[in-house]
C-alpha cells in the first residue's frame, strides 16, 4: 500500500468530520432564526412581562429547556431581539454618514430605507419603540452606547454640507428626529392608519405614497432660498 493510499482514510474522515461540522452549525443558526422572529412577534404583541419562554418554545417548535440552550433566560433574548433591531436600523443611519456624496441624494436613500425597515420589520419597530416608551428599563445603556456616537457623526456631515453651503443651516438634530418618528409611524402605527384607510393592512402603494411626500417635506426643510432679483431702480 503506498504512503498517499493510507493517507485517504483520514483525509476522507476529516471532510466527513468538516461537513457534519458545517451542517450543526447551520442548522444552529436557522434555529436561532427560529427562535428570533418567534421572539420579536410575542415580546412586540405581549410586552416583556407578558411573555413567557414557554411561549416562545412553543412557537419556535422546541421544548423550553432547548430554547433555553440557546438563551439562558428571558433577558438574554429580548436584549438580543433588541440588539438585532437596533443594529439594523443604525445600518441605515450609516446612510448619512459620508459628507462626500450629494446631500438631497443621500437623503433620499436615507427615508426610503427607513421605510424599507418599518415595512419589512414592523415587529421589530414596535418593539423597539415600546421599550423607549417604557423609558428604556432595560435597554436604555445600549441606546447610548450605539446610538449616540452614529448620531453624531451624521449631525457632523449635516454641518460640513451647511458650511460648504450645500444645505440651507437647520437643526440636524431635530431634523433626525422628524424623520424617525415619520418613518417609523408607518410600523408603530400602521394599525391606526388601517383603520382610518379602511383595510387590513398598509400597501406598497402607502409606503411608496409616504416615501415621495416625506422625502419632499424633508428636501424642501434644507433647501436653499434663492436671492430675490434685485428691485428696479
Amino acid at each position: 500500500m503506498t504512503l498517499s493510499e493510507l493517507n485517504k482514510p483520514a483525509r476522507s474522515g476529516a471532510a466527513t468530520g468538516a461537513s457534519a461540522s458545517t451542517r450543526r452549525m447551520i442548522n444552529r443558526d436557522k434555529l436561532e432564526a427560529d427562535i428570533l422572529a418567534q421572539a420579536v412577534r410575542i415580546f412586540a404583541e405581549c410586552g416583556y412581562e407578558g411573555t413567557s419562554i414557554a411561549t416562545i418554545a412553543e412557537q419556535a417548535g422546541l421544548s423550553k429547556q432547548n430554547l433555553l440552550y440557546y438563551f439562558p433566560n428571558k433577558q438574554a433574548l429580548y436584549k438580543r431581539v433588541l440588539d438585532d433591531v437596533l443594529d439594523e436600523w443604525l445600518e441605515r443611519m450609516n446612510l448619512l454618514a459620508d459628507a462626500g456624496k450629494e446631500p438631497q441624494q443621500v437623503l433620499r436613500s436615507y427615508v426610503e430605507a427607513k421605510l424599507r425597515f418599518s415595512r419589512e420589520h414592523p415587529w421589530g419597530s414596535r418593539l423597539y419603540a415600546m421599550e423607549v416608551i417604557g423609558g428604556a428599563p432595560m435597554y436604555g445603556q445600549e441606546i447610548k452606547k450605539k446610538l449616540i456616537p452614529l448620531l453624531r457623526k451624521d449631525i457632523a456631515v449635516f454641518e460640513q454640507w451647511i458650511s460648504e453651503g450645500k444645505i440651507a443651516p437647520v437643526n440636524a438634530t431635530h431634523l433626525l428626529f422628524t424623520i424617525w418618528a415619520m418613518t417609523q409611524s408607518y410600523a408603530d402605527f400602521s394599525t391606526q392608519m388601517c383603520l382610518v384607510l379602511n383595510r387590513k393592512q398598509l400597501t406598497r402603494s402607502d409606503f411608496a405614497d409616504a416615501e415621495k411626500l416625506i422625502t419632499d417635506m424633508v428636501l424642501a426643510s434644507i433647501s436653499l432660498k434663492e436671492s430675490a432679483p434685485p428691485s428696479a431702480a
